[in-house]
């Protein structure tokens, strides 16, 4: 978040997401999977805050990918409805992806507030 308000402090900046192929773990890893949710579409902003918080919202109610990372973590983890629970903390229980927004917010960044407008 500081890295990016970095960047950004001052500056004309837009910003555009593709949430597509959403790996459990980073593109960077060997071991990746196949994606855990159906892809969502593109996403675009001025505030990179709101940006990142209507994308995690809208994984968040995406369908999960059966057979996928998720799936078998929401089963061994024996989650009664994972349409309920956070996408991405039924796949790492040990991280929090929420912490970096709050401190963005917090910092200035932007706002995790947003409306969102959908274009089909």
């Amino acid at each position: 978040a500081e890295y990016s308000l970095a960047v950004v402090k001052g500056r004309p900046n837009f910003h555009i997401s593709l949430v597509m192929d959403v790996s459990p773990f980073c593109d960077c890893h060997a071991e990746n999977d196949l994606p855990i949710i159906q892809d969502v579409g593109m996403f675009a902003s001025y505030d990179p805050v709101a940006l990142d918080m209507a994308c995690a919202d809208a994984c968040n109610k995406a369908p999960i990918i059966p057979g996928s990372y998720l799936a078998d973590q929401i089963h061994k983890n024996h989650v009664h409805d994972p349409e309920d629970h956070d996408r991405f903390i039924c796949t790492h229980p040990e991280t929090d992806w929420r912490v970096c927004l709050e401190h963005a917010e917090k910092i200035g960044l932007g706002t995790r507030q947003y409306e969102l407008i959908e274009v089909k």
